[in-house]
């Protein structure tokens, strides 16, 4: 059962899927359409799930469930997930790359391939501060605080350059 975002308690889990390509305005509508149908009947075992969605900074689809009402089982993740690819099929969108790393800088998302992050933190294109854009939000009350994270809370942090230690 399809639910307003807002309404959903905090706790709710959360599923991110990145796209490999800033969202237009049709891809917004068309991808809201057929998540709010899917969201009306998204179910585990029978039983609805208490769900919705969010698109965010256009390019980023969240689902969400509040699984104390129903617990989502593997058969309804499979079936979101089979809604995210038949989307991106027909609307030519990858969805499920993991080889590129989002960031936000200067005020919109940036994919940098993980070949070339070292590239980009030894010239300083990022850094320490640099916002790092977190797929693994765990709950809807995670999402506000927890989606941008500076690259020194992450495990990117690894390929910042040594800092010179004074003798």
């Amino acid at each position: 059962m399809h639910i307003p975002f807002s309404a959903l308690p905090d706790h709710s889990r959360l599923w991110i899927y990145q796209s490999n390509r800033k969202l237009t305005s049709t891809d917004i509508s068309i991808i809201s359409q057929a998540l709010l149908s899917f969201t009306q009947q998204w179910s585990a075992h029978g039983d609805p799930l208490m769900t919705s969605f969010e698109i965010k900074l256009d390019q980023f689809i969240v689902l969400a469930a509040n699984e104390r009402h129903v617990p989502a089982s593997g058969c309804s993740i499979d079936g979101a997930v089979r809604a995210i690819k038949d989307l991106g099929e027909r609307l030519d969108i990858d969805f499920f790359d993991r080889t590129a790393i989002a960031f936000y800088l200067d005020e919109r998302v940036k994919l940098i391939p993980m070949t070339a992050l070292k590239k980009h933190f030894s010239d300083g294109s990022l850094n320490q501060d640099s916002q790092f854009i977190n797929l693994l939000v765990p709950s809807k009350e995670d999402l506000e605080k927890g989606l941008l994270v500076p690259v020194s809370q992450t495990w990117l942090r690894r390929y910042l350059p040594a800092e010179n230690v004074p003798g």
